[in-house]
């Protein structure tokens, strides 16, 4: 019986010995990642802040033939972002975008459309408020 705990321990020790701490160092970095909600690589690149923009104009997408006066209420949202400091304090209001889809719609008074947000490379989008605008699409005449 001795025999065989020994020969179960020392039986390709250094294999072993490796795999154990291989398995604690993912166990570590598992556990880390989870605590504070982002990779321990990102940690490395420098730490995550959030800002937030307000009056942020929302942009139209609407068919190039109509020249209707489509409009949104309210025409300007708050964005919030999480990103690096360094790219948030070069971040200019200009490169982030909220959007409505209107192609496809002919007429609609009351209509609500989700705002789709566009945020540069390493940005991050969190939250807008209001998340949905009314939209009033005159009828062709």
């Amino acid at each position: 019986m001795i025999d065989f705990l020994r020969q179960f321990l020392f039986r390709d020790f250094w294999l072993k010995l490796f795999s154990l701490v291989l398995a604690v160092l993912i166990w570590l970095t598992v556990s880390f990642a989870i605590r504070k909600d982002v990779s321990p690589v990102a940690a490395l690149a420098g730490p995550i802040v959030e800002q937030t923009y307000y009056n942020i104009p929302v942009r139209i997408i609407f068919s190039a033939a109509d020249v209707r006066s489509v409009k949104v209420n309210p025409s300007e949202v708050e964005i919030k972002v999480r990103g690096e400091t360094r790219l948030l304090q070069g971040l200019k209001p200009d490169n982030i975008r909220a959007v409505v889809d209107l192609t496809g719609i002919e007429a609609a008074r009351g209509l609500r459309k989700r705002i789709e947000i566009t945020t540069p490379a390493g940005v991050t989008f969190v939250q807008v408020v209001p998340d949905q605008v009314e939209v009033i699409v005159p009828p062709k005449p």
